[in-house]
C-alpha cells in the first residue's frame, strides 16, 4: 500500500506516526514539507480529502500564527491558506495519505485508522505511552 506522510522530523508526534507506519511493515514516502513547501492545489486536495479547513489545520502553537494575526476568527480561510504557502510550518502535522484515506494524525494513534495492519503489541510511543497492548488492542492515545 502506498502511504505518503507529510512529516516534520523535529515533531515528536510526526516521528511517532512515521515509526508506527514503518513498524507496521510499510515503506512510506516521506515528504519533509518544511523543506519542500506546499502548493495551493496540494493543500486544497489534502484538506478536502481529510475534511479539514485551513483554520482546522492551522498550527497555532510553536508557529508564527499569532504574530501573523492568524488566530483572529475573522481572518478569511483564503488568507490562512496564503499564509500556509508562505510559512509551511503553519500547517499542523503529520498528514498521512493512502488509499484508505487522508488524516491529520494528531494524536499519533489516529494513523491506526488508516492502516490495515498494525505493529505487533505491546507497542509504545516515543514517550513510553502504550498504544497497542499485547493482545493487539488499541489504547487511548
Amino acid at each position: 500500500m502506498d502511504i505518503v506522510i507529510h512529516h516534520n522530523p523535529a515533531c515528536g508526534t510526526s516521528r511517532n506516526v512515521l515509526k508506527i507506519i514503518r513498524d507496521a511493515g510499510y515503506d512510506p514516502v516521506v515528504v519533509e514539507y518544511l523543506e519542500t513547501g506546499w502548493t495551493r492545489p496540494q493543500l486544497q486536495a489534502l484538506f478536502a480529502a481529510a475534511n479539514l479547513t485551513p483554520r482546522s489545520a492551522l498550527r497555532t502553537t510553536k508557529s508564527p500564527a499569532e504574530e501573523l494575526g492568524l488566530l483572529d476568527p475573522e481572518v478569511p480561510e483564503a488568507d490562512l491558506l496564503d499564509a500556509m504557502l508562505d510559512h509551511p510550518v503553519l500547517v499542523n502535522r503529520p498528514i498521512v495519505a493512502c488509499r484508505t484515506g487522508v488524516r491529520l494524525c494528531r494524536p499519533s494513534g489516529k494513523v491506526l485508522d488508516l492502516l490495515p495492519h498494525w505493529p505487533e503489541g505491546p507497542y509504545y510511543k516515543e514517550d513510553g505511552t502504550l498504544l497497542i497492548d499485547e493482545t493487539g488492542k488499541r489504547h487511548a492515545d
